[in-house]
């Protein structure tokens, strides 16, 4: 008889999550090039018309790009970690951080995405990013893309509409796998792979004004970052001995409203066209119930010979996700709705919500961790999870965020319980430790940092950082693995 988990494994990953185009900035800097996140344009709240991660037109890129839109892109510039990443480095070593996952911009190692030879520079920005962290021994957890395709390739192909972007990421991959083989062992592929589904511009730089069918580009470019992913996956083995390969979903683990089949039904059928993505990682094939999702749609696969075989046999080792809330879903029309991170239901009246409207629910967590383990037997790692609120910095400096210590408690709590259910969690790691440009509307005052930063909607400020009093809790967090809350 097995005797059940009480607390944290002694080797779990504590840390934080950024991704490069939110923290970088140095655009233009050391060779790189445009990326689709360097296109995205700040938005005040009073003009925002809604929708997460905006689209962009070919036409709107030609103006950007010709100097005749004079907007802020915040993204461009981030919190200058390109100039500042030791004195940050140093901070979450100071909280006692046992992993940092970062993401590599593709476009600072090939400016355009499809160019032969790979930029120096960039190779050495990040290669000293990982010495510092590894100074520290903190090991690096490493997105290859995170919503920043190199420009160039949407220019070029349409992004990931076009089956050639494989080749370009497998030689991207390629390059750093041999660049940083006795560095980085964690390497996750494509950052929430599902937002392609609410964005193709954000998660395959896509623009949608230059294709007939919407749904059909989009599965299309799915099934090219799925036999990407698993033929960087078979690459990643073979260069770096050891590594462990993970993809990353934003779940949504979807409640019916009310206990009506319809409802049941409908909330099975979203939670379905959510671990449709982690069935293709951790399983390797197309699931049966997607045959009648593609039929009833007119979607129709275009397959090249081996991609079946290739997808089978690179399964991932580990399976990372983004939770920040859980949705609820009626069949029933009229109720209350919220908002939420790429998709929101009706509102559920057991559960608060955050600033930005997204519901709190900390034993959606427990939930989504036991149904995640009871269908694949894979390590699961929390690779994004915070509270993104307004931060008040008081007259002597300090920032008293008891209500992002209050969200994470619970959410850390749920994750303890999971661990005493049988789950196999390997690491969690908040998401932006650090201040960062917000990826669904390019503003700073949407923060989630442990560390503050001083820098406005507007771009205004000194860029100085600042502990807040979730530092002290998270590095005891840490120090205690987890048993001290």
């Amino acid at each position: 008889m097995t005797t059940a988990k009480k607390g944290f494994p002694e080797n779990f990953l504590w840390g934080g999550a950024t991704a490069a185009n939110q923290l970088e900035g140095a655009f233009d800097k050391d060779g790189k090039g445009l990326s689709t996140a360097d296109m995205i344009a700040h938005v005040p709240k009073e003009k925002r018309t809604g929708g997460h991660a905006m689209e962009i037109s070919s036409s709107r890129i030609e103006e950007i790009l010709s100097g005749k839109i004079e907007e802020r892109f915040p993204k461009r510039f981030g919190i200058d970690f390109y100039h500042r990443f030791k004195e940050d480095i140093a901070l979450f070593a100071e909280m006692g951080f046992k992993v940092f996952r970062l993401s590599i911009h593709w476009a600072r190692i090939f400016p355009n995405g499809y160019d032969q030879e790979p930029n120096e520079a960039g190779l050495k920005f990040y290669d000293e990013v990982f010495d510092e962290l590894l100074k520290y021994g903190i090991e690096p957890l490493v997105t290859l893309s995170h919503y920043e395709t190199p420009l160039g390739l949407t220019q070029k192909y349409n992004g990931w509409a076009g089956r050639e972007v494989i080749g370009h990421y497998v030689r991207y991959a390629e390059t750093v796998f041999n660049r940083y083989k006795n560095k980085v062992k964690y390497w996750l592929t494509f950052n929430e792979i599902n937002v392609m589904l609410f964005s193709p511009y954000t998660g395959g730089g896509i623009l949608i004004d230059k294709v007939d069918n919407k749904l059909q580009t989009t599965y299309q470019a799915l099934h090219h970052q799925f036999v990407a992913s698993a033929m960087v996956t078979k690459l990643a083995h073979e260069i770096i001995p050891g590594s462990q390969v993970g993809c990353m979903l934003a779940r949504m683990e979807t409640y019916p409203a009310t206990c009506n089949p319809v409802d049941v039904r409908l909330a099975q059928h979203e939670n379905q066209i959510n671990l449709f993505f982690t069935d293709m990682h951790a399983r390797g094939k197309y699931p049966n119930y997607m045959a009648r999702y593609f039929e009833e749609n007119n979607i129709v696969i275009q397959k090249e010979a081996g991609d079946d075989e290739i997808l089978l046999n690179n399964t991932v080792d580990f399976i990372s996700f983004s939770y920040y809330m859980s949705v609820t879903k009626s069949a029933s029309a009229g109720l209350e709705e919220t908002a939420g991170n790429l998709t929101g239901g009706v509102k559920n009246p057991y559960l608060e919500a955050s600033d930005w409207g997204w519901e709190i629910d900390p034993i959606g967590l427990r939930i989504t961790l036991n149904n995640f383990w009871d269908r694949y037997q894979k390590p699961l790692f929390i690779v994004e999870n915070g509270l993104g609120a307004y931060d008040k910095v008081e007259e002597d400096g300090s920032i008293h965020d008891s209500y992002r210590v209050d969200y994470l408690k619970k959410h850390i709590e749920q994750m303890k319980e999971a661990i005493k259910d049988g789950v196999d969690l390997i690491g969690f790691t908040a998401w932006g430790p650090i201040d960062l440009v917000s990826m669904s509307t390019s503003e700073m005052s949407k923060r989630y940092g442990f560390i503050y930063v001083d820098l406005d909607d507007e771009g205004n400020g000194t860029l100085e950082r600042s502990k807040k009093d979730s530092f002290d809790w998270y590095k005891n967090v840490i120090a205690s693995n987890g048993e001290q809350l």
